[in-house]
């Protein structure tokens, strides 16, 4: 890649769900032009033909513009469903409801439930919620063929309508047919990073690393409550993780939420994985202009609490305004980052390195930018982990990063502080500092007098060789033949 971009004025990264109303070159440029770091694509809507063309986009608008950008593929998952009606029902609190395996249409005393698995799981007094929560019916018996329940919280219900089990670890495998055939096309078309929904247990992480072989990274999305309770075992297996507060909004009582996604983006940074906040973050963006002083607010506290990165779903895929929602979450990262108060909040979360030669020189980096007043940090990397581990330390600095791996590079687009640049590896120490300034130069993130914290591994090339740090400063003589 020829031509070298500046690094956002930001260190959170913005994640871009593309539909409908941002499927075109067009609009996939104007959104990375608002700010879009990274674009996701949701297998739950659209074939792999309207995708690969999206995909082809993307990789078009990356050779165009010589910046690495980041592709994550969401997978459905096992998503529950009632079956069908012939018309809608309503459901009155304290009448009795069955669900059973009768495929024949439901009417307002029973219906078909098309998921045998969790005739077995259920057990008196659990909680079934049904229409995105709107209606709850807790299970008075069940066999092997019918579950009896009362309703709790009534409304309409009709065909096809989702299903939510919160108490039960429902024994399906995250990965449906449709999600190991969409795993497949995902691979054939070089996402950078896979999505697994509805993870419920590390086994569920296990089997998608298995499948993915290495090909992509694999972002577990934490979405039900049985997740929360293995959190650390999920992210022990998984390279990031996603409060995906959706379903997870669904499954637990409201006012849960919060410390739930607390919770998770604290564990989270103290492991060292990216975390991405999505979910109605920028909801009233879909029908208007402007969001409202409270999602600007959930906003700005994900990013105070040190995400990674946060999502537009519907916002950006199918709302009126997807270059406004994107330019939003980088006008609030913008403003959040300002505050003088960013890095003392950020840090909040304590993060402690690992006894290794790489994390203690990671930490290491981050305390001698604050002493010294360095204006970046430059890492060289093959795997990408050198970079992971300075952006754990969320040092006051872009992370640029140099990588003679495309997939690399282009992975590290989640990743807070991260400017990830595709070039040449070098050979020697003396070509790793000259290249370091000139990079650092070319992309503007430094000048003549600043200083640079250099980290890479000897011998140069070889993954999870991280044992060199060297502090640089830039010279005039090295301004001469490089514009910006």
């Amino acid at each position: 890649m020829s031509t070298i971009i500046e690094p956002r004025r930001r260190q959170v990264r913005v994640l871009a769900t593309l539909g409908p109303a941002s499927r075109t070159p067009e609009t996939i440029r104007a959104l990375y032009r608002a700010g879009a770091d990274a674009f996701r694509i949701n297998m739950s809507h659209g074939t792999h033909e309207a995708h690969a063309e999206v995909i082809g986009h993307i990789r078009a608008l990356e050779k165009e513009l010589g910046r690495p950008m980041t592709i994550l593929v969401d997978l459905q998952g096992p998503k529950l469903r009632v079956g069908s009606f012939a018309r809608p029902v309503d459901l009155r609190k304290g009448a009795a409801f069955t669900l059973d395996d009768d495929k024949t249409p439901g009417d307002a005393t029973r219906a078909h439930l098309p998921h045998r698995e969790l005739f077995a799981a259920l057990r008196p007094g659990a909680r079934l919620l049904l229409n995105d929560g709107k209606i709850a019916l807790r299970v008075k018996s069940a066999t092997a063929t019918r579950i009896d329940t009362i309703v709790e919280v009534g409304g309409e219900l009709s065909s096809n309508k989702g299903l939510n089990v919160p108490d039960v670890v429902v024994p399906m495998a995250a990965l449906t047919e449709k999600d190991r055939r969409d795993l497949t096309f995902a691979l054939e078309q070089h996402a950078d990073w896979v999505a697994l929904s509805f993870v419920q247990r590390p086994e569920d992480v296990a089997e998608a690393r298995r499948l993915i072989g290495g090909r992509a990274s694999l972002l577990a999305k934490i979405e039900k409550p049985a997740a929360v309770e293995r959190l650390t075992e999920i992210l022990e297996l998984a390279d990031a993780v996603m409060v995906a507060r959706g379903d997870l909004g669904v499954e637990l009582p409201p006012e849960e939420v919060p410390p739930v996604q607390k919770r998770i983006v604290q564990t989270a940074r103290r492991m060292g994985r990216p975390v991405v906040v999505a979910t109605q973050m920028l909801e009233s963006m879909i029908t208007a202009p402007t969001p409202t002083r409270a999602e600007v607010s959930d906003v700005a506290n994900a990013m105070y609490d040190g995400a990674d990165a946060v999502m537009l779903s519907a916002e950006s895929a199918a709302g009126a305004f997807p270059c406004e929602a994107v330019a939003m979450m980088d006008a609030i990262a913008r403003q959040v980052e300002a505050d003088p108060s960013y890095a003392e909040r950020v840090h909040f979360t304590e993060t402690f390195p690992e006894a290794t030669t790489a994390d203690a020189l990671a930490a290491a980096a981050a305390q001698i930018v604050q002493t010294v007043g360095a204006r970046a940090i430059c890492c060289f990397t093959t795997s990408g982990s050198t970079a992971r581990r300075a952006s754990r330390e969320r040092p006051q600095v872009p992370i640029l990063v140099l990588t003679p791996k495309l997939a690399t590079a282009r992975r590290l687009g989640l990743v807070w502080g991260v400017h990830a640049v595709h070039t040449r590896d070098v050979a020697d120490f003396e070509e790793m500092l000259s290249k370091s300034k000139r990079m650092a130069i070319r992309t503007g993130v430094a000048t003549a007098g600043d200083r640079l914290i250099i980290i890479a591994g000897v011998p140069f090339g070889t993954p999870g060789s991280t044992n060199v740090l060297h502090a640089a400063r830039l010279t005039g003589e090295e301004l001469k033949g490089y514009s910006r």
